[in-house]
């Protein structure tokens, strides 16, 4: 009888204290002068901080459609009932739908877009597919926000993302200003892996998409990684994206001002990076938050 060798596990997290560990893994996978819609010093400034923010992705008129469609999603009393529909606990409203590109014709041209899939295969140096997506939906008025976290930590944790090839982008549908609940990173803290302390209970899931709990970093911490690295808050016009690694300590604040906040909400993950069993947790997530379908975007 044989057995399988165990794995090597580079981002340890989960267990008895917290600990930080320098990233094992590039940050910019593809070889310098890899064509793609980035320029050299757009991906210098990635490698750099961990983001790029870009000023207009998509135009006015594709801001609408796209806006269109998130309202006719968040209105629609099956999405309503779906279970990848995440409600608020407070408002009762929807705060998230995920796998939206299943979900949505919409919502799957713009994972398709050149524009988009095309940084993501330029920064992670491969084909790509994507790991999760969602829209995301913070009316004014009280929603709640996301508290600082590296979603990597979650992904390795449990998804089974052994390494450090997975991008994020956020496109905004409504103006992001400064006071309704932007995103903010701090720049540079995705070149550090901070292992959280603390089991992840089973169906952990059901739990921190309204709230979090496990993989939280602890205040002090998040003061250290603070005072090293500053934070930055992004802001712009319905249209604007920011693009972050996935180990980059992100978060952002409660909405109460009367201006919504919505966005698209694109992981690619690169094909040679493909989830495994989890690292840290008893089962896996759902596949429409933690995708087990790895063919790439096309």
């Amino acid at each position: 009888m044989t057995t399988a060798p165990e794995r090597t596990d580079l981002y340890p997290t989960r267990a008895t204290n917290e600990v930080l560990t320098e990233r094992k893994d590039p940050v910019v996978w593809s070889p310098p002068g890899a064509p793609g819609p980035m320029s050299p010093s757009e991906l210098g400034g990635f490698e750099r901080d961990g983001f790029h923010a870009i000023e207009q992705l998509i135009t006015p008129d594709e801001v609408g459609v796209y806006s269109g469609e998130l309202e006719r999603l968040v209105t629609d009393p099956a999405i309503r009932a779906d279970e990848r529909s995440i409600v608020e606990p407070k408002s009762g409203s929807i705060r998230s739908v995920f796998e939206v590109h299943k979900i949505s014709e919409v919502f799957a041209r713009l994972v398709r877009d050149e524009r988009v899939v095309g940084r993501a295969r330029q920064i992670l140096g491969s084909d790509v597919y994507v790991h999760q997506s969602r829209i995301n939906v913070k009316p004014g008025f009280g929603a709640s926000g996301f508290y600082w976290h590296s979603d990597f930590e979650t992904w390795h944790a449990e998804d089974g993302l052994p390494n450090m090839r997975t991008v994020s982008v956020s496109i905004a549908l409504t103006e992001n200003y400064d006071t309704n609940g932007g995103l903010m990173i701090m720049p540079g803290s995705h070149k550090t892996f901070l292992g959280c302390a603390g089991e992840t209970p089973k169906d952990n899931y059901k739990k921190s998409l309204q709230m979090q709990d496990a993989g939280t970093p602890s205040d002090e911490a998040l003061t250290q990684l603070a005072d090293r690295h500053g934070i930055r808050l992004f802001t712009g016009k319905a249209g604007s994206a920011t693009w972050f690694d996935c180990n980059a300590m992100h978060g952002s604040g409660d909405n109460i001002t009367p201006y919504p906040r919505s966005n698209v909400f694109i992981v690619f993950n690169s094909v040679e990076n493909a989830a495994e069993e989890p690292f840290a947790a008893p089962i896996r997530r759902p596949e429409f938050i933690g995708a087990r379908d790895f063919t790439p975007v096309r």
